[in-house]
């Protein structure tokens, strides 16, 4: 596993505000999203489900704030309701080469992607709000608020690619396998 690029603590305080509007009505997020949809949570994930509709990519670690989900979540993110699965190593704080990779391949395919994250998925929104089109809609959840619905346009890609430039680590190549030019 190759860790491309770790959140330093310096940066955590920026994660706290949400990069978009936050809300505890899944069926009004959804009638505002765009596409592709990428979800990124278990609890996120599963309420996007229950609601109807699958996402285009999901990034799932069977944990919510840091503790095991429940049965009804774990055995609501049914893997036969996604064209394909992935299983990676990302450790918490971290992005890795295979998390980037699965993101970009997921985005590319047009196929309904779920990825099973073996340690933790929290930071998979930046690189999807980064990688995903204009219009495309990523959702994450804020703890103990709701969930966090961000419209990718570029000022809110610019604010991330920024955040992720000053990660630790080797940028370039989280730009590079995002598809992304840096400059």
């Amino acid at each position: 596993m190759t860790v491309v690029l770790e959140l330093q603590s310096a940066l955590r305080s920026e994660l706290k505000d949400p990069f978009g509007p936050v809300s505890t009505d899944t069926a009004a997020v959804l009638d505002a999203a765009g596409d592709p949809l990428v979800a990124v949570g278990d609890i996120v994930t599963y309420h996007i489900l229950d609601a109807g509709r699958v996402p285009d990519l999901a990034f799932v670690d069977e944990r919510t704030e840091r503790a095991a989900v429940d049965d009804e979540v774990s055995a609501g993110i049914e893997d036969d309701r996604f064209d394909r699965v992935r299983a990676i190593d990302n450790p918490p704080g971290t992005l890795t080469a295979a998390l980037l990779s699965a993101l970009d391949d997921a985005l590319a395919s047009g196929e309904r992607t779920l990825v099973r994250v073996d340690g933790e998925e929290d930071l998979a929104a930046l690189p999807a709000i980064a990688a995903a089109p204009d219009g495309a809609s990523v959702c994450y959840g804020q703890p103990g608020e709701g969930v966090v619905h961000v419209t990718v346009d570029t000022d809110t890609r610019e604010r991330v690619v920024d955040l992720l430039g000053r990660m630790d680590g080797d940028s370039a190549r989280a730009f590079a396998a995002l598809g992304l030019d840096a400059d």
